[in-house]
């Protein structure tokens, strides 16, 4: 990433931070680099770098310097999915025997890629509220190695603070890990913030435009970045070079989605916790919620991610789900369009009967950019 990029604001880094015109055509828009391999000027004589499209590939260049320009860091690495992101650098960072601080209300793939995966590969975890800096200390061991963070989380949407847990994670010698898929880099930098390690789902917010399945890893310390490069090569699970070009594009658009995504998510959130049926609004923007100075703090806005609790438990959060229109019912987040899903059944189904279950009444919402009054609407209709 160069100072350049550093210096300028966020909009102008998200159009041309990786997006360097093509030397050959002028063409302003990266090219997708649809080859496995390259010729080289002679046995070991690479042209850029390039000799093999698992190790680098020229769109994925330019996806992972944009990344890390929009994260403030010196290194991104760009992913076949979230979940590829993650189990690669649990295993660049952890050992049989080490353990991990994770969330009380992380995301079910998360949780089901430590509980169900991690666990038999001898990596110890344990789980605390991560809203409660002293709750993360009493969690941490001997063994920690890693604190890992969702903020604002999924789909409960809890905030934590991330310069506190930061301070508790070193003082431990631990490394603070923060999934920023919700708030995405426009709306908050943990980097900044004293995060080591920031961790995306592309295919969410990133990408925007639901097209895309994708993950990310951006650090700021280069030797870290090194080891983490050296176990996507080893491991190979990396973004391919047209999903990378998809991820691109959505990044451009970013600052101004994100924007509109957060407007229309006051405005529902606000009828929602005005509404008979609704027992529960959980959005880190109402000063009613209990992370909101915090968020306020750490975030410039606050994202386009709702959950509620209707009454009538389970099955009138399932009907709420059924009756929507405008709101399609489906599972991921961050795209253009709204979507409504029921965690409980749907994404987090992993979690049944643990400590991460989420309520059977919860519904959760993705927020999208078209007209908010036929999102509020839609909403009134499906709520009865």
């Amino acid at each position: 990433m160069s100072d350049r990029h550093i210096s300028q604001h966020f909009e102008t880094r998200a159009i041309h931070a990786g997006n360097t015109a093509d030397p050959l055509t002028g063409a302003v828009v990266p090219p997708i680099y649809q080859v496995s391999t390259y010729k080289q000027d002679g046995v070991g004589g690479l042209r850029g770098g390039y000799e093999y499209s698992r190790s680098a590939n020229p769109t994925r260049t330019a996806l992972e310097e944009n990344l890390a320009a929009l994260e403030g860091g010196s290194r991104g690495l760009a992913f076949a999915s979230g979940l590829a992101a993650e189990d690669t650098l649990l295993r660049t960072l952890l050992t049989p025997g080490d353990h991990v601080v994770i969330p009380n209300d992380a995301y079910g793939g998360t949780f089901r890629l430590f509980s169900k995966v991690a666990t038999r590969w001898g990596v110890e975890w344990s789980v605390a509220d991560t809203s409660d800096p002293a709750a993360v200390r009493a969690a941490i061991t001997p063994r920690t190695k890693a604190v890992w963070v969702e903020t604002p989380s999924n789909p409960l949407l809890g905030v934590t603070d991330i310069a506190a847990v930061a301070q508790v994670a070193h003082d431990a010698g631990a490394r603070l890990v923060v999934d920023n898929t919700f708030a995405t880099p426009y709306l908050q930098q943990p980097l900044s913030l004293g995060a080591d390690v920031v961790v995306h789902s592309l295919t969410k917010y990133m990408g925007g435009h639901s097209d895309v399945v994708g993950g990310a890893l951006i650090v700021s310390d280069q030797t870290l970045g090194e080891e983490l490069a050296y176990h996507q090569n080893a491991m190979g699970a990396v973004a391919g070079p047209f999903d990378s070009w998809l991820v691109l594009r959505g990044t451009k658009t970013l600052a101004v989605r994100m924007d509109r995504h957060s407007e229309n998510a006051t405005k529902v959130a606000d009828m929602l916790s005005r509404h008979a049926r609704v027992t529960s609004v959980l959005y880190p923007g109402l000063p009613e919620h209990p992370g909101h100075e915090i968020a306020a703090k750490q975030m410039r806005a606050f994202g386009g991610m709702i959950s509620f609790r209707v009454e009538g438990g389970e099955e009138a959060a399932v009907e709420v789900c059924n009756r929507a229109e405008v709101f399609t019912l489906g599972e991921s987040l961050g795209g253009v369009e709204s979507l409504i899903e029921h965690p409980g059944r749907m994404t987090h189904a992993s979690a049944a009967g643990s400590a991460l279950e989420v309520p059977a009444d919860l519904v959760r919402l993705s927020v999208g950019i078209e007209n908010v009054d036929d999102l509020l609407e839609d909403l009134r209709q499906a709520l009865g």
